[in-house]
């Protein structure tokens, strides 16, 4: 549990300039992941380093770290911390990796199998229409829609997701008491109530333009593969594509007509070896496996920290949910045999599946068979469920 000392000692830590998300995760290496022991062993040294980090490090602006405080007291805010147990375990595998999450909303959504949607913020009609089908045919196929919440692409993603009920994750490139872009007021504070908000950035960080690359970086590692619905050929979304390369994500480009410059930078993503896709599908068929092994090691994470798997996302009065539970029965069923019955493909049912099975409802036999559990599990873990802070 973080006691208030530690809580401040992280803050000062974040803020700090020039210390950065590897220099402060070498430092909790180095003092067992105490932060005031690291601010400690910081300050013992503070003359070695330059003037802006030693005058924070000896003098921190108290107004500021008390403002940091009021903020995280706010209902739904929270700092995510990369030791507590429901930190993104894919966030772990990523280069420069974030230490701590700032989160305004349903924090259970970022341990959830995510499909990010990006691209133009000058998009088209076609492809906002695009964005916003694909949104809400992966979201009810088990997905969590991840963007950035910029202009364009992203916020067509975001809005189809919430207008259909499905969960979303917008990441951020300043502080969460921010707006960027400013027209976006309205979409912050739906994500904040029917969903979730994450930046790397404290509260009060205004937008900068270094800030959005390392705003995709989240994007693309929080997320099984990324989806590139329309770029220019110097478009920040190809960034975003890039990234999850370098993190070993699965990249999806949707073609368009050689005529719209849109279309350039999603065919050179093909041409560079994305996967060319029409539908949604596609996608799930590909990540479907991965999102598998994703609640497999949720599961085993908490069920090492004592706690039962959880997944309030999943509504109780879902129709296509309540339709899978009801056509699987109490009865083991192969997936085949389901998907046969149900009339739909297997890759779409495995996503499902995975969302019933995180959240207690439904359990994986061996033989890729699938049984319905009689009873709703609440977890034990405070910190996983809907909408904790």
């Amino acid at each position: 549990m973080t006691t208030p000392s530690s809580l401040l000692a992280w803050l000062t830590l974040l803020r700090t300039p020039r210390l950065g998300p590897g220099g402060l995760r070498e430092q909790l290496n180095l003092h067992g992941g105490q932060p005031d022991a690291v601010l400690d062993a910081l300050r013992a040294k503070a003359q070695d380093f330059p003037d802006d980090t030693r005058r924070w490090l000896l003098s921190p602006d108290r107004r500021r770290l008390d403002a940091d405080l009021a903020w995280l007291e706010q209902p739904g805010c929270r700092l995510l911390l990369c030791s507590d147990e429901d930190f993104p375990p894919l966030l772990e595998t990523i280069p420069q990796p974030p230490v701590a999450l700032f989160v305004r909303g349903q924090a259970g959504l970022l341990l959830h199998p995510q499909l990010a949607i990006v691209g133009a913020r000058s998009a088209t009609v076609s492809g906002r229409t695009h964005a916003r089908a694909f949104a809400q045919e992966l979201g009810r196929a088990g997905f969590v829609i991840t963007s950035g919440m910029a202009d364009g692409i992203d916020g067509a993603a975001h809005v189809a997701a919430l207008d259909e009920g499905l969960p979303t994750v917008a990441v951020v490139g300043t502080g969460l008491d921010r707006v960027y872009p400013p027209k976006h007021h309205a979409l912050a504070r739906r994500l904040a109530e029917e969903a979730v908000l994450v930046s790397e950035f404290p509260p009060g960080t205004p937008a900068r333009i270094d800030h959005f690359p390392r705003r995709n970086r989240l994007i693309a590692g929080l997320s099984l593969g990324t989806l590139v619905v329309e770029a220019g050929v110097k478009s920040g979304s190809l960034i975003t594509a890039r990234l999850a390369v370098e993190q070993g994500r699965e990249v999806f480009a949707l073609p368009g007509s050689i005529h719209n410059p849109l279309a350039q930078g999603c065919h050179r993503l093909i041409r560079d070896g994305a996967r060319l896709v029409e539908t949604a599908s596609d996608i799930v068929e590909v990540l479907a496996p991965a999102a598998v092994a994703l609640g497999h090691e949720l599961a085993a994470r908490l069920e090492k920290a004592g706690c039962e798997p959880t997944d309030e996302v999943v509504a109780e009065a879902d129709p296509a949910l309540q339709a899978l539970l009801e056509a699987l029965g109490h009865e083991p069923i192969a997936l085949e045999a389901l998907a046969a019955s149900m009339n739909q493909p297997v890759a779409e049912l495995a996503a499902s599946l995975l969302m019933l099975e995180l959240a207690g409802r439904v359990e994986a036999l061996a033989g890729n068979r699938y049984q319905r559990l009689p009873g709703w599990r609440k977890s034990t873990c405070s910190a996983l469920s809907h909408g904790s802070a």
